[in-house]
């Protein structure tokens, strides 16, 4: 058996803690976002899906990713129960410690789906789709560009074909978007879209889990270097660039579109440079970090636009911010690769690696990146219409109106975010009444 480094194990450890933590920072993100009369139905989709899709993974998800290879294109069921795991070793690190930082991408990936169509999902509806997406759609896709092969087996297509994905721009960030467009078409507009104001009802839930997401933003990163090495310095270097500079491009436009500098602006855009910065990060300098996170903190705030010219209702905008943002972040290899950042860990030459198109490496990789963002499209969006389709045809995945005109927080789980009415005690009086007031 490989030895475990101790060292790889402790830092693996911290990141996957790190990266539960970003799960639920993006259910306080987007509780945030919401009206008020969705907020904990907003966060218990996040939470549902932390409990479904952890029996899925350790059942059988993990075991369609990492179990061997057929054709490139998926797994096999090797892995099953995880037993089989218990006495081996992934790299430097025990592999049970491997697939439980793996299962919290999948987890963070789904979660992010659901944000295009809170408002107006039914909760049973969303529980059998994560179970479904999971399966067809997250394992086919985390195979292709995860699974770098083994003494005998092959690595997925994407690897094979030279597509650079540090961290999931395809899996997680374009997955995710397209994935999300997909169900909001299936599902429709929320009732009064465009026509009644849908604000975030809460700026400061909205900061807070911005700032989490942040926090768990460098395990999801850097942890992915598996190892506590210069790969792992360069990255958590550049994911803490990206997200700061897209902060300032998402701001130019919004000081020239709309005369002002805005909290939830400034949110967005951290969140827009660290989407684009995941699949990038370990193959450019601090400078390319610098001029993906100013490109993508500009093109996702003009893009969430988007939504009201084309006519579909994205509800939390992830198409705006995650698709698109995965898509800058994976083009930026193309363009800004550098070989002294993408051949970081070659010990006889820290040079050799690869180069995008703005350092002298021509067209080659930036067409193999498109290649990748165009397959991680059409794969995510075709197969994700075809599950929430047949869902919303048998069991219907669309909240009745009634229900969502109320709020699904009371319709659906019998409570509400926020307890504004007044409460009376069990002798009679109101809560904070005194004695003379009861007279």
């Amino acid at each position: 058996m490989t030895e475990i480094n101790g060292a790889d194990t402790a830092w693996l450890l911290a990141s996957t803690a790190m990266v539960v933590v970003m799960t639920f920072g993006l259910a306080t993100f987007y509780g945030g976002m919401v009206r008020a009369k969705n907020v904990m139905n907003t966060m218990m989709m996040i939470v549902a899906t932390i409990a479904v899709l952890t029996v899925v993974w350790f059942g059988w998800g993990y075991s369609l990713i990492f179990g061997g290879d057929n054709g490139g294109i998926i797994g096999n069921f090797s892995y099953v129960g995880m037993t089989d795991a218990m006495d081996e070793v992934s790299g430097t690190v025990p592999t049970l410690l491997f697939a439980t930082f793996q299962l919290t991408f999948a987890l963070i990936t789904c979660g992010l789906v659901c944000g295009s169509i809170v408002d107006r999902a039914r909760f049973s509806a969303w529980c059998v789709f994560i179970v479904a997406w999971a399966t067809f759609v997250y394992a086919p896709m985390a195979h292709w560009i995860f699974f770098f092969g083994s003494d005998t087996d092959g690595p997925g297509w994407m690897v094979d074909f030279g597509v650079l994905d540090f961290a999931g721009g395809t899996v997680v960030e374009i997955n995710s978007g397209a994935s999300g467009l997909a169900l909001a078409l299936v599902i429709g507009a929320r009732m009064g879209w465009k026509r009644d104001p849908m604000r975030p009802h809460n700026l400061t839930m909205v900061m807070l889990g911005a700032g989490l997401l942040w926090f768990g933003w460098f395990g999801f990163n850097a942890g992915s270097a598996l190892s506590a090495n210069a790969q792992a310095a360069l990255v958590l270097c550049n994911t803490m660039i990206a997200g700061a500079v897209a902060i300032c491009g998402w701001m130019v436009v919004e000081r020239i579109r709309d005369k002002s500098f805005t909290s939830f602006g400034a949110a967005s855009g951290a969140v827009s440079g660290l989407v684009a910065i995941t699949p990038s990060c370990a193959a450019v300098t601090p400078i390319g970090a610098a001029a993906i996170g100013f490109l993508a903190g500009a093109i996702c705030a003009i893009a969430i636009a988007w939504k009201y010219k084309m006519g579909y209702d994205d509800s939390l905008d992830v198409v705006g911010v995650h698709f698109v943002g995965g898509v800058v972040g994976m083009i930026g290899i193309g363009l800004f690769a550098s070989a002294q950042a993408t051949g970081i860990l070659t010990a006889d030459d820290p040079n050799d690696g690869i180069d995008g198109l703005f350092y002298g490496g021509g067209l080659d990789q930036l067409g193999k990146q498109l290649v990748g963002a165009g397959a991680a499209t059409l794969y995510a969006f075709a197969v994700t219409f075809i599950i929430g389709w047949v869902i919303h045809k048998t069991m219907g995945f669309r909240a009745d109106p009634e229900a969502e005109l109320s709020g699904l927080d009371q319709a659906m789980h019998a409570e509400t975010a926020y307890e504004l009415g007044a409460t009376v005690s069990s002798t009679g009086r109101m809560a904070g009444s005194s004695s003379a007031d009861g007279a």
